[in-house]
């Protein structure tokens, strides 16, 4: 960054702590229910996006596009109570406020945007995921830009996107505003997206991401960016323009999106090759120790509230007065209320948290200061 970058940062940080008053939220009753998700094939028609450089050609429209069909077809398939809602779906060109426009227009519950990455050297490569927020890397910040330059191919950009322009980082600072409201819920969702591409796909993690993305930032419910790859690396652009490779992929968001659901409804997840837990694995604890287990070594139950990037310290008003428990999952922080005996004492703690104004405050289980799957942990009590 330049000599403003100092000023950019602060003003960045200062309308941040703003952003989630001026977000909308989603009514108290269908705040866990996540009925309606739009999947987003970035770039099409006149807009190619990124370019593969290998022998392939391969174009990202084309590839996010097949990807985000396969995305759909997996869920409406595998969770037919969810309407799923494509932003396009075929080779065509819409504008960026158009396809947040589509998922507001649906009430969406969650927004997935696909891209396909690239860079002016063969040697990059991995898969990562964006949600919107302040540009912690200037890496970040140009991965963003390059996506935003869409709009230079829309009508009347300057007017419609606040002057916003995706040559110049100050323009980012608006957008900082913006999604703050549902940042831990797309966190969570955009985690679950890496793991799946780590472990089931094989794919190398390059993490979890923010930046000011437009497209992702005035949408009115969780949205993530996600970048499967680097066209401009020769090795995985044959893998993603290929029809097994597509498959796996979007498998991979399907499963994600399937676990994102269920943890949020407060239910386990089960998959074709047989039931798994729907939180993966265990996460690693902190300094602060594991949950507790139940005092006589069985079943405990407790509710998360937050899920963020940044830890929170202790007796942060965002807790709103409850007390915390943390743990640390990789490059996310998780903090949890209460450690009831059973499932009624925890929808009981879950009711607080909700008065409390966390709405997505879902259930956890767990033994031995392990967690398990929820149905695990009602059948461990129904028979002991």
């Amino acid at each position: 960054m330049g000599g403003g970058g100092g000023a950019w940062w602060l003003a960045g940080l200062f309308v941040l702590a703003f952003s989630a008053q001026a977000m909308p939220q989603k009514s108290v009753g269908n705040a866990n229910r996540v009925g309606t998700v739009v999947i987003d094939a970035g770039h099409g028609g006149k807009d190619p996006g990124s370019m593969g450089t290998g022998k392939y050609k391969t174009t990202e429209k084309d590839v996010a596009l097949s990807i985000a069909l396969l995305v759909g077809q997996y869920i409406k398939e595998g969770i037919p109570d969810v309407k799923v809602v494509y932003t396009r779906e075929d080779d065509r060109f819409v504008e960026l406020m158009e396809r947040s426009n589509i998922a507001n227009r649906n009430k969406a519950d969650v927004f997935i945007s696909i891209h396909c990455n690239s860079n002016v050297k063969p040697d990059p490569y991995g898969s990562e995921t964006y949600v919107m927020g302040l540009h912690k890397t200037e890496a970040n910040m140009h991965v963003a830009m390059k996506e935003n330059e869409s709009i230079l191919l829309e009508d009347d950009h300057e007017l419609r996107y606040d002057g916003y322009d995706p040559k110049d980082p100050e323009s980012m600072i608006a957008l900082s505003l913006r999604q703050n409201a549902y940042l831990d819920h797309s966190l969570l969702l955009s985690s679950m997206i890496q793991q799946q591409f780590k472990d089931r796909v094989g794919r190398s993690d390059r993490g979890v991401k923010q930046a000011g993305f437009l497209v992702i930032s005035y949408t009115t419910m969780p949205a993530v960016l996600v970048e499967l790859g680097f066209l401009s690396n020769p090795k995985e652009e044959e893998f993603l323009q290929g029809k097994q490779g597509q498959e796996y992929m979007a498998s991979a968001i399907y499963r994600a999106f399937k676990e994102y659901k269920a943890r949020l409804e407060g239910k386990d997840v089960a998959f074709g090759n047989g039931k798994e837990e729907g939180g993966g694995s265990a996460p690693a604890s902190t300094a602060a120790g594991k949950p507790a287990a139940a005092k006589d070594g069985g079943v405990s139950f407790k509710v998360q509230i937050i899920t963020t990037s940044k830890r929170i310290p202790a007796g942060s008003p965002r807790f709103k007065g409850l007390e915390t428990e943390e743990l640390q999952a990789g490059d996310l922080w998780k903090y949890s209320v209460g450690n009831a005996a059973d499932l009624a004492g925890a929808r009981e703690v879950q009711r607080t948290c909700k008065e409390k104004g966390f709405e997505g405050a879902f259930i956890t289980a767990w033994r031995n200061g392990e967690r398990i799957d929820l149905q695990q942990a009602v059948n461990l009590l129904r028979d002991p």
